[in-house]
């Protein structure tokens, strides 16, 4: 299964308390390379793609439930 039909599975909820940890975990990240201490700079990458994913899943779902 991809990532973006794991993250569809859950709840809006759910997909809310994950936006939270990843903008928290971008914050880290960000603070990391700042002070120089960043050893994985290709997850600043990964958090950011995953962060569009869930949004466009939220906005997906929020005009599924408009519509219906």
């Amino acid at each position: 299964m991809s990532k973006a039909a794991d993250i569809r599975a859950k709840s809006a909820d759910q997909l809310a308390e994950m936006l939270l940890d990843l903008r928290r975990e971008q914050l880290n990240l960000r603070f990391q390379r700042a002070t120089g201490q960043a050893e994985g700079v290709a997850r600043v990458r990964v958090v950011r793609r995953d962060i569009a994913r869930v949004k466009t899943i939220l906005a997906e779902q929020k005009s599924s439930a408009a519509s219906a």
